[in-house]
């Protein structure tokens, strides 16, 4: 009872989040909370499955209630929920690039990840009127379920080695890119200082002036 008034609570405070236009995927408290534990990526872990957990549990009760205007939550929490498995892997990749240890939360985003995406799947046995309005949405929120569970389950230091060897391969693209960039500004400037080539160069001497044999023009 008390999981189920905390569901509808989150009903309430999502509502006119999720109906704007632009959007955070996470309540300013679920936010409050993510920073006070920023220093602990097992607890952040521990949150967003926590986030993650509620936010399907919202999808199964607005599946269940044939209401007028449902669709559009449904569909919005469901782009949230997946967002939130996003992030669960870029704090996991994160701890790992900075060799943190996240044994313990990895175990429970493995087990908790394979239950709720088997319980979306569930979701589908049997649809509702308007499931095609949000089926896409919910596959998406399915296959980054199952992706980030078995990414879950891989060995730790294996990924913390996938993860340093693509960070060093993004690092060495940007910088690349930059200097590409920084060949074209170049580029750029001389061609704007052409036109001045050729001019005489400017001097402090009042007209009529003659230089004196320390001066310099």
């Amino acid at each position: 009872m008390k999981f189920a008034a905390g569901v509808l609570a989150l009903v309430f405070s999502l509502a006119p989040v999720l109906r704007a236009q632009e959007r955070d995927f996470l309540t300013e408290d679920e936010i409050d909370q993510i920073r006070e534990a920023a220093q602990d990526p097992n607890v952040r872990l521990a949150l967003y499955l926590q986030f993650a957990k509620a936010r399907f549990e919202l999808v199964r009760q607005l599946m269940a209630t044939p209401k007028p205007g449902r669709t559009l939550l449904i569909h919005d929490t469901l782009e949230d929920y997946t967002k939130i498995i996003e992030a669960i892997d870029t704090v996991a990749d994160d701890a790992l690039k900075h060799k943190v240890d996240i044994s313990k939360g990895m175990q429970l985003v493995a087990t908790t990840e394979k239950d709720m995406a088997a319980k979306f799947e569930k979701l589908q046995d049997n649809p509702p009127q308007d499931f095609a309005r949000y089926e896409f949405v919910m596959q998406q929120a399915i296959e980054a379920t199952q992706d980030s569970a078995e990414l879950s389950g891989e060995d730790l230091h294996q990924r913390a080695a996938e993860v340093t060897a693509a960070d060093a391969k993004d690092k060495k693209e940007r910088e690349s890119v930059m200097t590409a960039k920084e060949v074209s500004e170049r580029k750029e400037a001389d061609q704007k200082a052409a036109p001045n080539q050729g001019r005489k160069a400017p001097t402090l001497m009042k007209p009529g002036e003659q230089p004196g044999p320390q001066q310099v023009q």
